[in-house]
């Protein structure tokens, strides 16, 4: 026979509501998302091993109450989570996550490179006419990104592939005209 389960023991910190016991509360499927959340940043800060995890979130998964949940985060710095309604304490406000956690801000993309990539794909439309716009716009617009870091280097090289072939096409259609010119005597 097994001992029972010390996380099933009821501690302080879960008090009692007037309408009985509060930690009695069903729990949500957020309410078991917050407690995985929670277990895994104490198994990313080296506070919980793989295999204490692993049967923890299988636990958190199955759990019933909000007072099953909260029992299974209460050992880690974040726990016992505030779950949605369960306890009678305002939720305290969030931390905000330092910088260095958060993701690089993206650079503003040059608006030029949009311009000659928007000229590129027009050259389908115009019969070719804003070819030579697209590549004056690209190289400007990757000569500016270089000094200036901003993004776009995708929209400027659609521009500029665009606006080549067109301009290689009009290069094309203007040389088999001139040599049917010269070809018919005239």
């Amino acid at each position: 026979m097994s001992e029972p389960s010390p996380w099933r023991q009821w501690q302080p910190w879960q008090g009692q509501s007037s309408g009985g016991n509060a930690s009695s509360m069903l729990a949500s499927h957020a309410d078991r998302e917050r407690a995985v959340d929670v277990l895994r940043a104490g198994f990313s800060e080296g506070r919980l091993l793989g295999a204490e995890l692993e049967k923890r979130v299988a636990r958190a998964y199955q759990a019933r109450t909000v007072g099953e949940l909260a029992l299974l985060v209460a050992d880690l710095p974040q726990g016992p989570v505030p779950f949605a309604g369960a306890l009678p304490q305002p939720v305290p406000p969030v931390q905000a996550v330092p910088h260095t956690f958060l993701p690089a801000p993206r650079p503003p993309v040059n608006g030029k490179a949009v311009g000659s990539m928007v000229c590129g794909v027009l050259t389908v439309v115009t019969g070719g006419v804003t070819g030579i716009p697209a590549v004056i716009l690209g190289h400007a617009a990757r000569a500016e990104m270089r000094r200036s870091g901003e993004g776009g280097e995708g929209f400027a090289m659609t521009g500029l592939v665009l606006g080549w072939l067109s301009v290689a096409g009009w290069a094309l259609i203007v040389t088999i005209l001139f040599a049917a010119a010269l070809a018919s005597g005239g």
